[in-house]
């Protein structure tokens, strides 16, 4: 069915009515099966644990409620990796197996939901979810997964886990271990004691001292705001604050199941909400709940310093994510925000090594923060310290993903691929329709922000909806482009200007740059006429470069500088004389260079800047347009000579021009024509072409952050910020065009990405089958999930030579009657 602007804006009000007025964080965030599992172990009464009921019945029912055939619950909130669904639906049959301390109508109900296909399902796709890692496990990973084994072992569920993965497992127990000796030695030294936070999976670590677990518990009676680790810390202590602090949390949540962390911050879910309606590309329909988000979050940074950040290492990623998140959107909406609302973290010493020691939990804040510093200005020497050290982890994240082509951590993960194209092609040379295309095929990483051992992430219902949105918004917008290619098209064979006989055909690279550059209005007349323009630009250009003589270009500026504004009058006559003037100094921009191409003039640098800033023709195509935006700039703004325009304006003439003679100087030289790279050397007889461009590179780097300022901030321009936000677009087609190489003048390399931005139908995916395990009553079903199946790949085993009999688990909570629960057991790995 086609999509109509009308469906749209239905689409638009139902979204507003039903989520944006009145957010409900806990509504608004998917709950985590893990932590609700947990609160449904918490029996109701501790001196009749076998007998009665589970404290928090509602979690349970959750739990039944939302099982599918694999055991998943509504959204699997673990780290969104294979590893971690095995891990959760290990729990989740853990938890369907304790059906021995209820009664017997509960019995009933839980041993319905247990099958011996799931068991099937576990064994049959271990091999996949895990195999090939090469010791790469995430650390909540190497935590968790051994303690989910050891708790369904001792409830007898039969886990015999294939004859090969032996070694596997037992290197992620080894690292369990390793990572047990290492906070132990973390913990006496003074450091936080963040093992506590997994205290359900690891019972045995502090079943002997209360103290600890009561020592940090905080002040609403949690371990770590962890609904998981604070049931444990119940069934372990029986403390009252702990039962308050679940018993409000069942209160806030009711039957929609449990958070990964509560209380929740507020603030950073609506943070959230704004950041995925911008990279959706849905902005433009919800701009004032956008800024009602950031007006709110804006006073809560001019009350807050630094020093009131928490340097606590648990919640320093909570806290990096939602600084990140505010500075970037702040900024780019004009906010004055001190870079150190966002770079205080490296002034703790603790928490940069923490964060270099667990490189890849942080690596989601990382990506957040390395995107923040993309709005960096000139002299703003900490977002370039924060910069630099997101990069160095990020890359370090990223490597690890080159030993294996099977590596599900890393590798193969949609994450890796983000992580990899964000350091590979800056934020400035990538174009805003292009990028709205990516993130709604990335869908799945709605991701808010990371806990302990999963993402707290948009409900899936709720992404639904806003990803059906942005589908019907990219693709209305494709239907638009279409029309308007093809009216493109037949506008140049009319006048000529397709079958010229010399030059650059270019009538698609020139509306792809504006169309994919700038989301503006549907009806918008900009697009074309930036298009026309540019194709005209292109054309004349190329007339001066290669085929007329000089008597031709003379005759042709008579006829330009004639143009006839006669009968002209009030603001049409000042809009009429300033187009007039904008063109004739371009054409005579071109005229000089021509001259000296010819005559073998070399003119200095100054010079040369002074006519090529024109000659590249970049403010005849914001200035013009910016009458016919939404805020029309004043008849001033587009001034009679180059010498009187505005400051944004020459930043916007002057980066397209030392970006394009960087990637054209060795043409450029074959044609004998100046440019900055070889007259740089002239005047420096001692660099020589790497130091030039080494130069250029810097000198653009400085006036492209003068630049973003200046599109940016409110009182450094009296242009209206939409003829700003225009100036910045044409800044970043360019580094497009030409930020590894000169993508304008091939023929090839742009038509992917036009197919695209224009034609192609956006692909949301499809859940891909795991192996196919057969039911017992010889049924085909298969059993379907997220993760997509992966090729095999076995490794040595550092193990292998080894004689291992097993792996000895003491498991005990032992307290007023919860010793039921969990049985000491001597524990053994048993391979089929």
């Amino acid at each position: 069915m086609e999509v109509s602007k009308d469906s749209i804006e239905a689409l638009v009000k139902m979204m507003k009515e039903e989520m944006l007025f009145d957010i409900d964080p806990y509504s608004f965030v998917s709950p985590s099966a893990y932590d609700t599992a947990w609160l449904a172990m918490v029996p109701a009464d501790s001196n009749q644990p076998c007998s009665m009921e589970p404290m928090f019945r509602v979690c349970l029912d959750w739990v039944l409620k939302n099982q599918t055939q694999e055991g998943f619950g509504e959204s699997v909130t673990l780290m969104a990796t294979p590893p971690s669904s095995l891990c959760l639906l290990l729990w989740l049959l853990l938890l369907l197996s304790k059906s021995g301390m209820w009664g017997r109508k509960m019995r009933r109900k839980v041993s319905n939901q247990i099958s011996v296909e799931r068991l099937a399902f576990i064994r049959a796709n271990a091999e996949n979810l895990l195999a090939g890692h090469q010791n790469q496990f995430p650390r909540w990973f190497a935590i968790v997964f051994p303690g989910m084994i050891e708790l369904a072992r001792k409830t007898g569920l039969d886990l015999d886990f294939p004859h090969h993965l032996k070694g596997l497992l037992l290197d992620i127990f080894f690292e369990r271990e390793q990572i047990l000796e290492s906070d132990k030695e973390l913990a006496a030294g003074g450091a936080y004691p963040s093992l506590l936070s997994y205290l359900e999976v690891l019972p045995s670590l502090y079943a002997s001292n209360e103290q600890e677990i009561m020592k940090n518990l905080s002040g609403d009676g949690s371990l770590f705001q962890s609904p998981s680790a604070t049931a444990c810390a119940f069934m372990a202590t029986g403390k009252k604050d702990c039962l308050a602090y679940l018993q409000s949390l069942i209160e806030k949540c009711g039957n929609s199941g449990v958070p990964p962390t509560y209380p929740m911050d507020e603030e950073l879910i609506k943070l959230g909400l704004a950041n995925q309606l911008q990279r959706l590309g849905l902005s433009e329909h919800f701009t004032q709940q956008i800024e009602e988000i950031l007006a709110q979050v804006y006073q809560t940074y001019t009350k807050e310093s630094s020093s009131e950040k928490s340097n606590s290492v648990a919640s320093v990623a909570t806290q990096l994510q939602k600084d990140s998140l505010a500075f970037r959107l702040l900024r780019m909406h004009g906010y004055n925000i001190s870079p150190w609302s966002l770079c205080w973290f490296l002034n703790d010493d603790e928490i940069v090594d923490h964060i270099e020691k667990n490189q890849e939990f942080f690596s989601s804040v990382m990506l957040n923060v390395y995107r923040a510093t993309d709005v960096m200005f000139s002299g703003e020497h900490e977002l370039e310290e924060a910069r630099s050290f997101s990069k160095k982890v990020l890359e370090k994240v990223v490597s690890k993903g080159t030993g294996s082509d099977n590596d599900v951590f890393t590798k193969s993960s949609t994450f890796q691929r983000m992580m990899e194209e964000e350091l590979s092609l800056p934020w400035v040379a990538r174009l805003d329709h292009l990028e709205h295309r990516a993130w709604i095929e990335q869908n799945e990483m709605n991701a808010l922000w990371p806990g302990k051992t999963c993402f707290h992430r948009i409900s899936r219902a709720k992404n639904e909806k806003l990803v059906q949105l942005a589908v019907a918004d990219y693709e209305f917008r494709q239907s638009i482009y279409k029309k308007e290619m093809a009216e493109l098209k037949s506008w140049c064979l009319k006048w000529g200007l397709s079958d010229m006989g010399f030059g650059r055909e270019k009538t698609m690279y020139c509306y792809f740059a504006i169309s994919a550059s700038l989301s503006l209005p549907y009806d918008s007349h900009i697009r074309m006429l930036v298009a026309k323009s540019a194709i005209l630009i292109t054309v004349a250009d190329d007339f001066f470069d290669m085929e007329a003589s000089l008597n031709d270009l003379n005759i042709l500026i008579d006829a330009v500088t004639r143009w006839d504004g006669t009968g002209l009058g009030g603001h049409s006559k000042a809009i009429f004389d300033a187009l007039d003037n904008l063109w004739c100094e371009t054409f005579a921009s071109w005229l000089m260079e021509a001259n000296w191409s010819k005559s073998g003039y070399m003119a200095s640098t100054d010079e040369y800047l002074r006519t090529a800033t024109t000659s590249i023709a970049a403010h005849t195509l914001v200035l013009p347009a910016s009458f016919f935006l939404k805020s029309s700039s004043p008849n001033a703004e587009i001034s009679p000579s180059a010498a009187e325009y505005k400051t944004i304006t020459k930043l916007t003439m002057l980066i397209p021009r030392l970006l394009n003679d960087i990637q054209s100087y060795q043409k450029e030289i074959e044609d004998g024509k100046m440019n900055y790279v070889l007259l740089y050397m002239k005047e420096n007889p001692d660099a020589n072409i790497d130091d030039s461009i080494t130069f250029m590179r810097d000198l653009i780097d400085r006036k492209r952050k003068e630049l973003l300022k200046h599109a940016l901030m409110d009182g450094l321009s009296d242009l209206p910020v939409e003829s700003r936000r225009l100036h910045l677009s044409c800044m970043k087609v360019f580094q497009m065009f030409f930020n590894s190489s000169n993508r304008y003048d091939s023929n090839t390399e742009m038509i992917q990405d036009i197919q695209k931005a224009i034609y192609v139908p956006i692909d949301v995916g499809t859940w891909k089958p795991l192996v196919p395990v057969p039911s017992q009553s010889g049924s085909n079903k298969e059993f379907q999930t997220t993760i997509s199946c992966q090729q095999l790949v076995l490794r040595p085993f550092k193990y292998q030579k080894r004689r291992i009999l097993g792996y000895r688990a003491s498991l005990p909570i032992a307290r007023r009657g919860y010793v039921n629960m969990f049985i000491t057991p001597n524990f053994r790995l048993s391979f089929a």
